[in-house]
């Protein structure tokens, strides 16, 4: 309460010393109305003056802080593709940067030799048409060049990943990551929106039998050095796969499946000791305001070495998601329960139950 107090007292007091400032300027005004040419204020060439100065601090600035800050703005990269990505960044913030600069010279520099002078006269400058097509053929020539440069690269990422690549589907929802991976055979199961619910909520198709050995952990994990194939949709709004180390990002558009290609070159481990934090983790994040809790939309990106990648793939591919929820073995046709069973590993369950049943009666 206390600090809202504070608040609306500094509000009023600008307001005080601003309508302040307008009664004395329009009193100014009525006592100086009579010139012929008008009123002009007495602080017009300090304005001017303090336009420069406005200039110069203003590009200092941003030099001074994008110098300080430029660890934090710009991460180690992490993907090969992001070397492109980057390249382009920095020919595009160089384009824009020395065009924004020379602009806001003009700008601010014409408010300074323009200012109001009783000696100055207008000069009538209405046409020029070598000014007119160097200024609009110019910037169309280099515009055209970074927007081809960059669709071409989009292409790439976003066309047919290799044939090696890891497929893995990426779900984003409110307020959450889902992750599915292909079992044993290798390809992702059909998917169907009416199928989601509390515990399938990817909605994967078990009439489908390539998704009976499909599992779902709770990170992404990733091969080093291999290409990685992300299937990319969202369940509700929309929102953006992203993260700055492999300069990815994709927005998961519900209805209209997307897909992301690119290829990890530092597992995580390598990257703790490059930035020299133990507790590093690669963090896939939503970059769309998607709700009230978009801010806790974050996911764990693990990039492994590939044996450890192979590993932990074989690991977890023993958990399917119909092993972990046999329940669901009901959705599955008839003719291919017995199949998904043995896919799923579900076979393997009531034989060791069997067995124990057996075990036990025998006591």
């Amino acid at each position: 309460m206390l600090n809202l107090i504070i608040v609306l007292a500094v509000i009023l007091i600008l307001a005080v010393i601003f309508t302040a400032y307008r009664v004395t300027t329009l009193v100014d005004v009525v006592k100086k109305k009579k010139k012929e040419d008008g009123y002009v204020s007495k602080n017009n060439s300090l304005q001017g003056a303090l336009m420069i100065v406005f200039l110069v601090v203003g590009i200092f600035g941003f030099f001074y802080f994008s110098m300080v800050e430029y660890d934090n703005y710009n991460l180690p990269i992490a993907s090969e593709h992001a070397v492109i990505t980057e390249n382009l960044f920095w020919i595009t913030m160089a384009v824009t940067v020395f065009v924004f600069i020379v602009t806001q010279i003009f700008l601010f520099g014409f408010g300074w030799k323009y200012r109001y002078k009783e000696s100055n006269t207008a000069h009538y400058y209405p046409h020029n048409n070598k000014l007119e097509m160097i200024w609009t053929l110019v910037p169309a020539v280099v515009l055209a060049w970074l927007i081809i440069s960059g669709l071409k690269q989009w292409n790439v990422i976003t066309g047919p990943a290799p044939e090696n690549a890891e497929v893995i589907e990426v779900m984003g929802y409110q307020y959450a990551w889902a992750f599915r991976y292909p079992g044993k055979d290798g390809e992702l199961g059909d998917y169907d929106f009416r199928k989601i619910d509390a515990i399938n909520s990817m909605g994967i198709d078990l009439a489908d039998q390539n998704g009976h050995d499909d599992f779902m952990p709770t990170q992404l994990v990733l091969p080093k050095g291999k290409p990685v194939l992300l299937k990319i949709r969202g369940r509700d709004v929309i929102h953006s796969v992203y993260n700055p180390h492999f300069r990815m990002q994709m927005n998961a558009v519900p209805g209209m499946p997307t897909q992301f290609w690119f290829t990890p070159t530092v597992s995580t481990a390598e990257m703790r000791e490059i930035t020299e934090n133990p507790d590093f983790n690669y963090e896939l994040v939503c970059n769309k305001i998607c709700g009230k809790s978009h801010y806790g939309m974050k996911g764990i990106i693990t990039v492994l070495e590939q044996d450890e990648y192979d590993a932990w793939y074989k690991e977890n591919q023993e958990n399917s998601f119909l092993k972990m929820n046999p329940d669901y073995i009901s959705q599955v046709p008839e003719d291919l329960k017995e199949a998904a069973k043995i896919a799923a590993g579900i076979e393997n369950i009531e034989k060791e139950q069997k067995v124990t049943t057996a075990a036990s009666s025998s006591k």
